[in-house]
């Protein structure tokens, strides 16, 4: 019988704070008067069409664009509600990592679906290659919630947090809750590889 969840991104309510996760990858902020905008380039099309679905469950008027380059592109419309992510997560014009962050069941989920996937029996969250210095401190984040990963890819411009071993990759996958759909075998925590 499996243990059950108490901390799941199926059963947290969600809150604007937990975009977050995609700050803890790719994503990134931009803040004018009118308010503050999150977006995050992605590989693939679900992976933008399921976050705009979480952004929306948030409240967040959000869209899926495509970047002149070709990507998919998952944003929120530009609102006042994303200026406290905003100041929390930068400084000046440079991304930063709040200090003692801890990362919500959905705000892993964000992450997962921004940046995650597997890689022969472990799973990867991707790390932005622009913002070294919180590649440790968001680390140390995911300890805080009892998954301990391992900092990968950093001399070849692609960092990630590897979580390997089946309790935490079980951990992780009970985080984040059910894939979404059109998630790729492998994509996703719990799925084979």
């Amino acid at each position: 019988m499996g243990q059950l969840a108490f901390f799941s991104a199926e059963t947290d309510e969600p809150v604007v704070a937990d975009l977050a996760g995609l700050l803890a990858g790719w994503g990134q902020t931009s803040s004018t008067r009118s308010g503050t905008r999150v977006s995050v380039v992605v590989g693939a099309r679900w992976r933008a069409d399921a976050i705009v679905d979480e952004m929306r469950s948030t409240g967040l008027d959000a869209e899926s664009i495509t970047s002149d380059e070709g990507s998919p592109i998952a944003r929120t419309s530009v609102c006042h509600d994303l200026d406290v992510l905003h100041r929390a997560w930068s400084t000046g014009a440079v991304k930063t990592m709040p200090v003692g962050w801890v990362p919500s069941p959905r705000a892993l989920r964000f992450w997962a679906l921004a940046t995650g996937h597997g890689d022969h029996g472990q799973y990867l969250l991707g790390l932005d290659p622009h913002c070294p210095d919180s590649h440790a401190v968001l680390a140390t984040a995911l300890m805080r919630v009892g998954i301990a990963p391992t900092l990968v890819g950093t001399r070849i411009n692609t960092p990630a947090l590897r979580v390997s071993g089946p309790r935490r990759l079980a951990r992780l996958a009970e985080y984040v809750g059910r894939g979404p759909a059109g998630a790729s075998a492998g994509d996703w925590p719990g799925d084979p590889y």
